[in-house]
């Protein structure tokens, strides 16, 4: 499909900041991310704009982020929980590192089973230690990296960083639409990333609250930044940047609606030719 590009509607020079999705967005099917990405990622940071990776992936997978990502001034990880400066790779900062109480996560996931879903396989992301594994119900559908088998009541014994959930009989869609009429926004925030799960984060935590501590630590306003993605996980910050909205091709439908504008899919490079056409402007 070729690139599909829209004028450049009524806007005056280059974003101030630029934020992309990593997985199914700038990281290719075969989990890696071009020569051609990490040059055109390059020469963003050298036109003086900071470079954000947001992502679902937690604290546990920064090291894969930062090779992913190799040129990003900030990370928000683990879907706007945790937020880290790291201009100086030496002395990082965590801006931001929110965590999902037991009592909220118990309460959400009997809403859940409950009122919505039925019973539920679990895991949470409770340790931020290097590869450290997600603790709960083995789950052969999850494809990704290591369970550590534990029951509810351990899974629920301390506060979360995040937690994923499945239903066997529903489409990741359906439970997500169904976790989100039934668990309120005060209590957790809830989306789905394309892995298959619905995710549950603490309250107020998204992506754009992530990308939020971003601009604010560098004084950037949000009409002034670009934001790349391709899940409902991403819809926050789409919702919140004001300067352009980009979904690749390969986008979830609901992410390609709320687009201003499509690029290739991710796997041929689609934020590089996007970005690489905006430098050339």
């Amino acid at each position: 499909m070729p690139l599909v590009v829209s004028e450049v509607r009524g806007r005056v020079g280059l974003p101030k900041l630029i934020a992309t999705d990593l997985d199914g967005t700038l990281v290719r099917s075969d989990e890696t991310v071009s020569d051609f990405t990490h040059s055109v990622l390059d020469r963003v940071r050298a036109a003086g704009i900071p470079v954000v990776g947001a992502t679902g992936r937690g604290p546990r997978l920064t090291e894969l982020t930062r090779n992913d990502i190799r040129d990003a001034d900030f990370l928000v990880m683990a879907g706007g929980g945790r937020v880290v400066d790291q201009r100086d790779v030496r002395e990082p900062i965590v801006l931001r590192d929110a965590r999902l109480s037991s009592a909220d996560l118990t309460r959400a996931l009997t809403l859940l089973e409950e009122a919505a879903a039925g019973p539920l396989l679990v895991m949470v992301e409770a340790s931020d230690a290097h590869d450290a594994p997600l603790w709960g119900d083995l789950d052969p559908h999850w494809r990704y990296d290591r369970i550590e088998q534990r029951s509810r009541v351990e899974c629920l014994d301390c506060d979360v960083i995040k937690a994923f959930a499945r239903a066997p009989h529903l489409d990741v869609d359906d439970l997500l639409a169904r976790a989100q009429a039934v668990i309120p926004p005060s209590l957790a925030s809830v989306t789905q990333a394309g892995l298959g799960y619905v995710e549950i984060a603490p309250p107020g935590v998204d992506k754009a609250s992530g990308l939020a501590v971003v601009a604010a630590h560098l004084g950037v306003d949000p009409a002034d930044v670009l934001v790349f993605g391709d899940m409902p996980n991403d819809l926050p910050m789409f919702r919140w940047a004001g300067w352009g909205r980009v979904a690749v091709t390969n986008a979830h439908p609901s992410v390609r609606a709320a687009a201003d504008e499509i690029t290739l899919r991710n796997d041929d490079d689609g934020v590089a030719v996007y970005l690489d056409r905006l430098l050339s402007l």
